[in-house]
């Protein structure tokens, strides 16, 4: 058994932090230091054995003697905090980064990985010393940086997986074929560290691969009963493959919530091995279920930390307010991680710059915030903490647009960053005034701030009279089993689409680029395209509709004109453009745009857009 001071470990997730030579940075140390309190353990996020193995080019390494110093300001950091580190070791194997200049692709197979990715070469038996060799020789780094335990990564398609998985491995010889010689791989890996240091050890599993013929849970079970004879003190369970099975490596919305913790709780009553739960465990009522019906030995929350880095000290009771909600999004933390601006967070603009000293403002001052969307809420919440006095103004309801985000198939987790701020603004006793105010009425404030989002953009198409908007999603205008003309493509076209054809309408997108879902995250987007493949739907990329006539739409393509006939419904999704209703008025005060009113983005634009204003005043 771990000895920690409680059950709940910060799961290893990537943050791009490193500044290119693998050592810790000051990012790193204030990230997990915030995150670290009420914890039992952290895991930062997984450690390169080697440079030529990275996944990101800002990734933490343990790969050399020159990363020991840095590894030991980080454990010394969080175990001032009587929490203990998990040094994650993992070798990529052929899901090393192909665009990392130096990087190399080996595996148990010649095969690439089949949704990308460089082309292995099968490894021979001294490959294999090797890679077990870097196992060992980051194992005894790790004990000397401080770290307390060691996990070893065997699942999510990563090069211990890549021997597990029937899938994948093609060997004939001794590494290949039969379960005991798939398992021979790891279990050379897990004795190799055994003799290099005396941490205790765990190990991650995929519980089950998600794709057929890959790694199922009747194996895991087996395997993990192996790992238990050979003194592992938890094998931490998740699901999927970083191959073939992305939305279920990163838990994405879009996957069930509460799979991983089924196939953790076989592993655990069926091998007799304390297990970490994970996957999508973002909630108090999560953590409730786990602990009382699931009986966790341990709980390993990831992104949930990142968008609050008080979720279990709040839980607990340790810290008051409300949890900020993680949305199994992915838009910020894989999304910024992927761009190469580093660990980002949809729904928490603090994420990345947690080495910054937020302060309440020198003078309180007096500020109407315009526009109840999510720039408006958050202008408003981040006004109202650093001591001002916020009036928020919103004519309609609150929440503005995003009110119809959650709305596509798959995304009602969005709606839980509404209920957030709806809860904040009552609590915090932030003055609502539900009109939309003349300058004669912010004659009294100290400054104004513009949060009035975006309107959607229409062309001027002929005979164009009776459309809607993204509020087709809405019950109450929702069409089905009819004809619907999707005109533009992009992310609500896209996602009006989908809505559409769940309710058993045929629809017809219609776009003027060559491609559509632009914008899209890109799980979403490959899940989205996915379920359009078998559906009642035709698209039209290279097209500007010209004309609508009666129940006809009418446009050009490629210099050709084509018709469709028999339109029961037309939704407009041509994009937006700023609404600034104050833009040629002066207000004579200090004015602020923020948010959509300044410039149309994404969600977690909107909500740092604010935040940082919100910071300056």
């Amino acid at each position: 058994m771990l000895e920690l001071k409680n059950k709940f470990i910060l799961a290893p997730v990537k943050t791009g932090y490193s500044n290119g030579t693998g050592i810790i940075t000051n990012k790193h140390l204030k990230f997990y230091e915030l995150r670290a309190k009420y914890l039992g353990a952290v895991i930062p996020e997984p450690l390169y054995l080697d440079k030529g193995l990275r996944e990101l080019p800002t990734q933490i390494g343990i790969d050399s003697d020159d990363k020991i110093n840095g590894l030991k300001k980080l454990t010394e950091l969080i175990h001032k905090y009587d929490t203990k580190v998990i040094a994650h070791l993992n070798h990529p194997g052929r899901m090393a980064n192909p665009k990392i200049p130096g990087n190399y692709f080996i595996s148990s197979t010649d095969k690439a990985c089949e949704s990308g990715g460089a082309a292995p070469k099968r490894m021979d038996k001294e490959e294999i010393a090797q890679a077990v060799q870097l196992f060992a020789d980051a194992a005894k780094r790790a004990e000397q940086s401080g770290f307390d335990i060691i996990e070893l990564q065997f699942g999510h398609g990563y090069l211990a997986a890549q021997f597990l998985s029937p899938l994948v491995n093609n060997r004939d010889d001794e590494y290949g074929g039969s379960f005991e010689n798939r398992i021979r791989f790891p279990l050379q890996i897990l004795e190799a560290v055994r003799h290099a240091c005396l941490l205790p050890v765990i190990v991650r599993i995929s519980g089950n691969e998600m794709i057929e013929g890959g790694i199922a849970l009747d194996e895991m079970i087996k395997f993990a009963k192996i790992l238990k004879e050979k003194s592992v003190e938890a094998v931490h369970v998740s699901a999927g493959t970083v191959c073939s099975t992305p939305p279920w490596y990163f838990q994405h919305m879009f996957v069930p919530k509460g799979k991983t913790w089924e196939f953790a709780k076989q592993i655990k009553e069926k091998a007799g091995i304390d297990t970490i739960y994970v996957g999508q465990i973002n909630t108090a009522d999560d953590l409730n279920i786990l602990l009382s019906e699931f009986k966790s030995d341990y709980i390993s929350v990831g992104r949930a930390l990142v968008a609050d880095p008080d979720f279990i000290g709040k839980y607990i009771n340790k810290v008051r307010g409300n949890i900020r909600p993680c949305l199994a999004c992915s838009e910020g933390c894989l999304g910024g991680v992927k761009s190469g601006k580093g660990l980002q967070c949809m729904v928490n603009p603090k994420v990345g710059k947690e080495d910054v000293v937020y302060e309440e403002a020198d003078t309180s001052k007096k500020y109407a915030v315009i526009g109840g969307g999510l720039a408006g809420m958050e202008a408003a919440l981040t006004l109202t903490e650093r001591g001002h006095d916020v009036t928020l103004f919103e004519e309609d309801k609150l929440g503005g647009q995003f009110n119809l985000a959650y709305l596509p198939p798959h995304k009602q987790t969005l709606k839980k960053i509404l209920d957030f701020y709806f809860k904040e603004i009552e609590e915090k006793n932030i003055k609502l005034n539900m009109t939309h105010p003349e300058k004669e009425n912010l004659s009294d404030y100290d400054g104004v701030i513009i949060a009035t989002g975006a309107v959607p953009t229409v062309p001027p198409i002929e005979g164009l009279h009776n459309y809607y908007w993204a509020e087709v999603l809405e019950e109450k205008h929702l069409p089905a089993g009819k004809r619907v003309a999707v005109i533009g493509g992009g992310l609500i076209g896209t996602e009006v689409a989908n809505k559409l054809l769940a309710k058993g309408n045929e629809v017809f997108i219609i776009e003027m680029f060559s491609e559509i879902a632009r914008g899209m995250e890109m799980i979403e987007r490959k899940l989205t395209l996915k379920a359009f493949k078998n559906s009642k739907i035709k698209i039209y990329v290279n097209s500007i509709v010209k004309k609508i006539e009666n129940d006809k739409v009418i446009f050009e393509s490629n210099g050709e004109t084509f018709t469709i006939n028999d339109i029961n419904l037309i939704v407009m999704a041509t994009g937006m453009k700023s609404n600034n209703p104050y833009a040629d008025i002066n207000l004579g005060k200090p004015t602020y745009v923020i948010g959509d009113a300044s410039k149309p983005a994404k969600a977690q634009d909107a909500i740092r857009s604010a935040f940082e204003t919100a910071m300056m005043l």
